[in-house]
């Protein structure tokens, strides 16, 4: 119901969100983001089963802004996951693709609230898409785990400013068989690289783990590491700190979502962007300029 576009369905779900708001909170939030290869679905099962064996309510949603047209891949992701998807301890779901960032985001978040007013404790929240959703991952997660691979060249050119300043670990996976020794040099480097950025805000140093997705080595240390990041944030004050931050900003985003809609839909806008695209296009006229004018004319 939250993610239907009919206007009716929406009133409703705002009620249902509102209601539900005292039963949510209570879960750990990890966002889990990697290039294409790196092994997240089976990384997510096999991590997922450990931690439903363990007793916890699991959770696995994806964010994808990046295909409007196609979904993403979160489905084939999810017939990858034949033994997380079956088990009912565990809830699997793609986010719909829409053609806005804005949209996409809040019905992840949504769906997340949903997940925790049913009990699930530990919501894992995958970026399918690359670019902007990692941003939008991170801006409702508690944890942010980055997953890398070795062996792929220079370990260091691999490394992206923006999102290792996000993450809260890197992780390399498939650190098995011939790839083991690779995988600790890579830890190494990484290691010695994270040194050179400035400490988080929150007290917190980035850690660099290895990990087999195949075979489950390594993730139970990656579990442990996420428990201790949580008792520090709860024991500093910054959980609360950034989970308050978080609300806020969805408020925002939201508003400026709302906004763009609102114009784009409005039918007057919509017959004054068909009369002057094409002089737009062709430089006739300044984009800048018309930019105002439609803003002034929806505005009256």
């Amino acid at each position: 119901m939250v993610e239907s576009t009919l206007v009716t369905d929406q009133q409703l779900a705002e009620e249902v969100m509102e209601g539900i708001l005292p039963y949510t909170g209570k879960s750990i939030r990890i966002g889990i983001t990697g290039v294409p290869g790196v092994g997240k679905s089976t990384f997510i099962e096999r991590f997922g089963k450990m931690l439903i064996d363990q007793g916890h309510k699991l959770a696995v949603l994806a964010v994808d802004p990046s295909s409007p047209a196609s979904g993403g891949s979160i489905l084939g992701d999810k017939t990858r996951m034949e033994v997380l998807s079956s088990d009912k301890r565990a809830y699997i779901r793609p986010s719909p693709a829409g053609t806005t960032l804005g949209g996409v985001s809040a019905r992840t978040r949504e769906a997340m609230l949903l997940c925790e007013a049913s009990g699930y404790d530990v919501i894992l929240i995958e970026t399918v898409g690359v670019g902007q959703s990692e941003t939008a991952v991170k801006g409702m997660t508690d944890f942010f785990l980055l997953l890398m691979l070795a062996g792929a060249g220079d370990e260091l050119q691999g490394i992206k400013k923006g999102i290792i300043e996000m993450c809260d670990a890197l992780v390399i996976n498939k650190a098995d068989g011939e790839n083991l020794e690779a995988a600790k040099r890579a830890r190494r480097e990484y290691a010695n690289a994270l040194h050179l950025f400035a400490s988080k805000e929150n007290g917190w140093y980035p850690q660099v783990k290895i990990c087999s997705g195949l075979s489950g080595q390594g993730l139970d240390d990656i579990w442990q590491m996420i428990q201790g990041f949580m008792e520090k944030m709860k024991l500093n004050g910054f959980f609360e700190i950034n989970r308050s931050t978080q609300r806020s900003n969805w408020m925002h985003e939201h508003i400026q979502y709302l906004l763009e809609n609102r114009f784009y839909s409005d039918q007057k806008i919509k017959r004054e962007l068909n009369l002057i695209l094409e002089k737009v296009k062709s430089g006739e006229v300044s984009p800048i300029k018309k930019a105002k004018e439609l803003v002034a004319s929806f505005l009256k």
